[in-house]
């Protein structure tokens, strides 16, 4: 569980980064089927998906994506950041048992509206399995003031 994080729109810099690692267990993947309602056979039945070409149960890709999420509402930025948007590009499965290694990195920072563009990266081993960018609105210090 990663420990919380607040940051305001004045701390952040261009290049900061935050990782997250995570182990992905069969009662993960069935657990965000049970959350998400995806069922699909292909991450929950061995038999059928060691008829498809990845020959093994894989993960949601939205799992893979929600990981992302973890990292922007506990990390970079934090509690108080508002996720305005995602771009996400899957580039290979994550299999029961994989360790994913997510990145996001502040690309950008727009005054208006006190907005960060970053990176954000999952890779299991040396391979891109999911990349895109998120959008947040990030409270400034005074609004971090008010809200307490």
């Amino acid at each position: 569980m990663l420990e919380l994080q607040r940051l305001c729109y004045e701390d952040l810099k261009i290049g900061m980064t935050e990782t997250l690692i995570k182990h992905v267990s069969s009662s993960d993947v069935v657990g965000f089927a049970e959350v998400s309602g995806d069922r699909n056979p292909i991450h929950l039945s061995e038999h059928f998906a060691a008829k498809t070409p990845f020959k093994t149960r894989i993960a949601h890709g939205l799992y893979t994506a929600s990981l992302i999420s973890a990292v922007l509402g506990t990390r970079l930025p934090g509690p108080g950041a508002i996720y305005l948007s995602q771009t996400l590009n899957f580039k290979a499965p994550v299999r029961i048992g994989d360790d994913v290694l997510v990145t996001v990195t502040v690309e950008e920072l727009m005054e208006r509206g006190n907005r960060a563009r970053l990176s954000c990266v999952c890779s299991v081993d040396d391979t891109v399995v999911l990349e895109g960018e998120a959008l947040v609105k990030v409270p400034t210090r005074e609004e971090d003031r008010l809200d307490r």
